[in-house]
C-alpha cells in the first residue's frame, strides 16, 4: 500500500508526515504513516500525532478506500499540518512478536499434521489460530508448541521480499493465499521464516525467531466438526 512505511520497516516508532486529508474532524489521512491498520488479524496501532507542543491520540487506525485513515481523539489537525507521528511502541513490539508467532505455529500445524489455517486473532494477552484439523489431541498441539520452541532457539532470520504474484504463485504453500487475493494484487509482500514458512502477509514482524520468546499454549478448543482453536501467549 501507498505510504504504508511499516511494509518496509516495522521497528519504525517515530515519522514525519504532511495532513493530505481531514474528515469530521477526526479522521486523518497522511502522506505516509507507519502506524498500522487493523486487518489480517493484526490489530491497530495506537499513539499520538503531534503539530508543535499539541498532542493528538490516534485511538484507531483503518484502511478505507485504498486509504490509512487516523481516527484522533479531538478535532485540530487541519490539511497541510506537519505532523510527527509517534507509534505505542510496547504494543506495537508484542503484536510483531505474537505476528511471528502465528506464523510459526501455523507453519508447524501444517507441515506436521496437514492442518489448513482457517482463520487468526492477534492480541495483547493471548492469541489465537484455527485450523481445520480432524483429530482433536491437545498432547499432540501441545507438542507442535514444544517444537516451536525449539526452532525458536535456533534464532532463524525472519525476512521480507515482494514478488510478482504468478512467481509468488508457485511457491509451495502460496497458492491457496495469493488466489485469494483480488486480482488487482499484482505485487505480493512475502514473509520468509527461514527454512520453515512462506507466506504472503502484509503485517508486522520481529527479525528474528528469538525476538518471539518462548510460546506457551493457553487453551485448545474443539469448534466441531475439524475446526480446533489454538489459544497462545508469548513470554
Amino acid at each position: 500500500m501507498k505510504g504504508a512505511l511499516y511494509m518496509d520497516d516495522s521497528y519504525l516508532k517515530e515519522f514525519n508526515s504532511k495532513v493530505v486529508s481531514v474528515k469530521g474532524g477526526k479522521y486523518i489521512v497522511l502522506e505516509e504513516t507507519a502506524f498500522y491498520p487493523v486487518g489480517g488479524g493484526q490489530p491497530c496501532d495506537t499513539g499520538v500525532l503531534v503539530k508543535g507542543d499539541k498532542k493528538f491520540k490516534v485511538v484507531f487506525v483503518g484502511k478505507f478506500d485504498g486509504k490509512i485513515s487516523h481516527e484522533v481523539s479531538e478535532i485540530g489537525l487541519e490539511e497541510g499540518d506537519s505532523v510527527k507521528g509517534v507509534i505505542d511502541w510496547d504494543k506495537r513490539y508484542k503484536y510483531m512478536r505474537m505476528h511471528t508467532a502465528c506464523h510459526l505455529i501455523s507453519a508447524i500445524f501444517h507441515n506436521k499434521a496437514g492442518a489448513m489455517i482457517t482463520g487468526g486473532q492477534i492480541d495483547l494477552e493471548k492469541s489465537r489460530v484455527d485450523f481445520s484439523l480432524e483429530n482433536f489431541d491437545r498432547e499432540k498441539m501441545q507438542e507442535f508448541i514444544d517444537l516451536a520452541n525449539q526452532i525458536i532457539e535456533k534464532d532463524l532470520p525472519v525476512k521480507f521480499y515482494y514478488k510478482d504474484r504468478e512467481e509468488a504463485m508457485k511457491i509451495p504453500g502460496m497458492v491457496k493465499l495469493a488466489g485469494a487475493l483480488p486480482p488487482s494484487v499484482t505485487e505480493l509482500r512475502i514473509v520468509e521464516i527461514e527454512g520453515v514458512d512462506t507466506q504472503a502477509d502484509g503485517g508486522c514482524h520481529v527479525k528474528s525467531l528469538k525476538e518471539i520468546g518462548r510460546i506457551e499454549l493457553v487453551s485448545v478448543d474443539n469448534k466441531g466438526k475439524n475446526n480446533r482453536r489454538v489459544y497462545f501467549s508469548v513470554k
